[in-house]
């Protein structure tokens, strides 16, 4: 199951007003890519006939739907470090690294909790499940948990957790514990991927081994001064560009290498295209350092780019991107009810299953959707604007 999503975001959406463009930049760097999510999220409702793997397996994976897949990639890893970035801003807004770090634990342990009821319900609809899933809520709950701690380091040595992390937790590749050992449990959370047998008999699946992603948090709040007022625009954009061109260069070097950062090497296929697709085909479970150096690249890039975008645009996007948690509730909701009532209405067409016909009408289904969906944001944001309940900035 599931793509990418949300977290501490609305406290930069909130400064959008009062700090300029830079932070509306970021709601619709971060609006762009949850309409990536959306898009593998209808596939993952309404395409179940042909699912992918992890890494994608090429041979029986056509290229439309191997790079709707690769687009989705994006989701996480730039949610994530914009995570630990709308954290440093609001550590600027209301008193410094204590508040950040209170901010942090509180909101971290409520995204926790959502995972285990609210989303596990959203994707099976079974309120007692024999299968939990830990997926992106709650990596990025428990990666700002760590974050709250963290973020007392001197800068420098939390940039170089944020690194060592990223740059080198595939040296840990083979290191695996059998359930039932003792280290199986923090090992499944932290970095292999699996299963964790829970007390009343039901089973928590790690979808998000979570070791990485704390890296990549860690990154985002390291850079937070990058978004200071008192940095240039020009000179913020000439940083992100830098940063993701040395990204980009380092893992072109290390795909070509094919020796270190992902564990699936590429080979040279029957066609251009299929060389391309394996060079490209990486592991996301937990997310290597080449998935990560790709992903992290491309979004500095395009988080530089959308500095410079047409109002409209930025504007329309940061309509998503100051209210992912909301939209990403809701979305499930949706997503499972549409596939529930086209099953109930039209039958099933694959099996069991209903499915839509091609790669192409995923993306269709996904535009529509984007439109409801955009002026439910648009709404809610609305509200949450006029309310006065703590709880509402929970959301």
């Amino acid at each position: 199951m599931s793509t990418a999503l949300p977290s501490v975001e609305r406290s930069a959406a909130s400064l959008a007003t009062t700090k300029g463009r830079r932070i509306i930049g970021i709601d619709a760097l971060r609006g762009l890519v949850m309409a990536l999510m959306l898009v593998d999220h209808v596939r993952e409702y309404f395409y179940l006939h042909a699912q992918v793997s992890d890494p994608v397996v090429l041979a029986t994976t056509p290229p439309g739907l191997f790079f709707t897949r690769l687009a989705a990639h994006l989701c996480a890893p730039v949610f994530i470090i914009l995570t630990g970035v709308a954290a440093w801003l609001y550590g600027q807004r209301h008193g410094g690294r204590r508040a950040a770090s209170g901010f942090l634990f509180k909101r971290g342990l409520f995204l926790l909790v959502l995972e285990l009821t609210v989303v596990n319900f959203a994707w099976t609809f079974q309120l007692l499940p024999p299968t939990y899933y830990f997926q992106v809520i709650g990596a990025i709950g428990l990666s700002m948990m760590v974050l709250a701690a963290l973020l007392h380091l001197p800068r420098p040595a939390l940039l170089g957790f944020a690194l060592l992390v990223i740059l080198g937790h595939n040296l840990l590749d083979s290191v695996h514990f059998a359930a039932g050992e003792p280290g199986h449990t923090p090992w499944a959370l932290l970095h292999d991927r699996g299963f964790i047998d829970l007390p009343w008999g039901a089973r928590l699946k790690t979808s998000y081994p979570v070791l990485p992603w704390m890296g990549v948090i860690a990154l985002g709040y390291a850079v937070g001064p990058w978004f200071s007022s008192q940095v240039q625009a020009t000179t913020r954009r000439r940083w992100l560009l830098l940063a993701s061109a040395g990204a980009l260069a380092l893992f072109g070097v290390l795909r070509l290498v094919n020796v270190y950062g992902e564990p699936l090497p590429w080979s040279v296929g029957a066609t251009p295209l299929e060389t391309v697709m394996s060079f490209l085909n990486l592991t996301k479970y937990p997310p290597s350092l080449d998935f990560l150096l790709l992903t992290l690249g491309v979004g500095a890039a395009l988080l530089a780019l959308l500095d410079l975008a047409p109002e409209a645009l930025s504007t329309t996007l940061a309509v998503f991107g100051a209210a992912p948690l909301f939209f990403y509730v809701v979305h499930l909701y949706l997503l499972n009810a549409l596939n529930r009532l086209a099953l109930a209405a039209l039958g099933p067409n694959q099996g069991t299953l209903f499915s839509l016909p091609n790669v192409g009408s995923l993306w269709l289904l996904a535009l529509v959707t984007t439109v409801p969906m955009w002026f439910a944001c648009r709404a809610f944001a609305r509200v949450k604007a006029r309310s006065r309940s703590p709880w509402m900035s929970y959301l």
